[in-house]
């Protein structure tokens, strides 16, 4: 054991000195050197458990040397009103440091519905960005280079049409599509199990999402084409192991249904990534990010016997939890926000979104969108939490938390196999049950106050007046979606779209790639509704079975 731990030591060695180095002091604040990571001289089951970091099972973290080489990428989540006023938002953040964009679409947007359609009355701008056609997301990332700046979108039901729009954009840019770098959520499985913003059938959502991955794989190799969300999953009430459970379950049946589909794991599984939420309980968060890198390691290798190394390591964003936030003394929530932030650094996340002070709210504000990204900043270059890896492994206490999270994990997979799998459970109401019972036990837990809420259930201001500036926006949005959308309309070949539209339905009946079909309805401004109208017509929308 002793020679075979000297082995992947002086591998990790060699690949750190091979490794890239950030040019910064990495001492602490009192002048003293810390070494880069630290591990036992002796331990029986160092290299099975933990390892080296860039090692499998890569609990320690996927990168030899992690943030002294590369800081995670600081996407903070924007987006409202129109497209104009969040591109303003956007530039504001690069300009303040930011390194990605993370667009937030508005509700109207997200379940498929054009700017002018009855029911998105009232609703246009008010929680993301409105987009309806090309148009729009050649507005919204206007003076923008594509190519340059990675940007994650969080959309899922209408997401292959908002990717097309996207594509045509970056065409439209002269950017070679295989250089892009970015993510798209689309993760519809979970929309199902928590977030409920599906538009198709589980089974017809699927067969999407496989066309996506396999275009994707052929034309855009540096890009993610799902991010698989526990984030949603875990503010609809799970506990942190149904988080992760349901989310790694989701992510396996991505990809038995992609293999299923004729492609080797390794041509698209490194292209997979994870989106998680980092919640107020300290250590077991930790504790979750490094189990779940061990868990997707050992179950592509072992299960689905992949070679790639790429294909093994978990890549995950994370957002801070929206859910712990209070609108009650609301200045508390940027602490709130700092310690779950500095649990997912400690966990070893690859990008990360520190949420507003105001969220519970409106939407972010300017200034708490600001004092939300120095937040990030200053656990980056003030804290010293970056300098090593994983600081907290080998705690007793850590390492308990992870082994015990990783078999309730296995538990589950073993459950959700014996009811048939993920969309078996979806449609029987398991995953959705299991949340419900664990989101009640919760506010049980804290109406007995057996779990404060500072200023909710305990340390209350009686009359409190919040003095915090809001975001509010203009009703003025609306109008101006709906006139630039006439007017699109106009303006456009009316006869081609039809013509695009009626090849898209027509594909919908076969096995033919609508992706491509999709993207070429983009570049003629066919919009949003219309497209997904002309995917309804086969494969119908989704109602869900009462959950009892």
């Amino acid at each position: 054991m002793k020679k075979n731990k000297e082995k992947y030591k002086n591998k990790w060695i060699e690949q750190v000195n091979n490794s890239s180095t950030r040019d910064y002091s990495f001492e602490s604040a009192s002048g003293e050197e810390v070494d880069l990571l630290y591990f036992p001289e002796s331990s029986s089951d160092y290299i099975e458990k933990l390892n080296f970091p860039g090692e499998f099972p890569y609990t320690r973290g996927i990168h030899p040397n992690m943030y002294r080489g590369k800081l995670w990428t600081m996407r903070q989540f924007a987006g409202f009103g129109s497209p104009k006023e969040t591109n303003h938002r956007f530039k504001l953040l690069l300009s303040q440091g930011q390194t990605g964009l993370s667009v937030a679409f508005d509700m109207p947007t997200l379940m498929g519905y054009d700017a002018d359609h009855k029911i998105s009355n009232g609703e246009i701008g008010h929680c993301g960005v409105s987009i309806s056609s090309m148009e729009d997301m050649e507005t919204l990332f206007d003076g923008i280079d594509l190519s340059k700046i990675s940007v994650s979108m969080t959309i899922n039901g209408p997401a292959v049409i908002i990717f097309a729009f996207y594509v045509a954009v970056a065409e439209k840019q002269g950017i070679d599509l295989s250089m892009i770098n970015g993510t798209l959520q689309n993760d519809i499985l979970k929309e199902f199990i928590a977030q409920k913003e599906w538009i198709f059938p589980p089974n017809e959502s699927m067969r999407i999402i496989v066309d996506m991955i396999k275009f994707c794989t052929l034309n855009m190799p540096k890009y993610n084409t799902v991010s698989v969300s526990g984030y949603h999953i875990r503010e609809a009430g799970s506990t942190a192991i149904q988080e992760l459970a349901f989310t790694l379950a989701n992510g396996l049946c991505y990809i038995d249904h992609v293999v299923e589909a004729g492609l080797s794991v390794d041509d698209f599984a490194p292209r997979l990534s994870f989106f998680f939420n980092s919640h107020l309980d300290f250590f077991e968060e930790i504790a979750k990010f490094r189990a779940a890198r061990r868990i997707w390691a050992n179950v592509l290798k072992k299960k689905y016997n992949a070679k790639n190394e790429r294909s093994l390591k978990l890549r995950f964003h994370t957002q801070t939890a929206g859910f712990s936030l209070t609108a009650q003394q609301p200045e508390n929530n940027i602490a709130r926000t700092s310690i779950q932030a500095l649990a997912a650094i400690i966990g070893g996340t690859q990008s990360l979104h520190t949420n507003s002070m105001d969220e519970t709210l409106a939407l972010p504000s300017e200034k708490a969108a600001e004092i939300a990204l120095r937040t990030q900043q200053i656990i980056a270059y003030e804290t010293g939490v970056s300098n090593v890896i994983d600081p907290l492994g080998g705690s007793w206490y850590i390492e308990s938390l992870t082994d015990k999270i990783e078999s309730e994990v296995y538990k589950y997979f073993d459950q959700i196999d014996s009811i048939g799998g993920v969309i078996k459970g979806i449609e029987s109401g398991f995953f959705q049950r299991e949340i419900a019972e664990a989101s009640s036990y919760y506010q049980k837990e804290v109406d007995k106050k057996n779990r404060i809420i500072v200023g909710v259930n305990e340390f209350v201001k009686e009359d409190e007046q919040i003095d915090i500036p809001i975001l509010e926006i203009s009703e003025k949005i609306q109008h101006q979606q709906i006139n630039k959308l006439n007017l699109l309309k106009k303006k456009r070949n009316s006869k081609e779209v039809e013509g695009k539209l009626i090849s898209i339905t027509a594909a919908c009946h076969t096995d033919q790639n609508l992706l491509p079909l999709i993207i070429d309805a983009a570049k003629s401004y066919a919009t949003l509704g219309e497209i997904v109208d002309s995917m309804k017509n086969v494969f119908g929308e989704w109602k869900e079975n009462p959950v009892i």
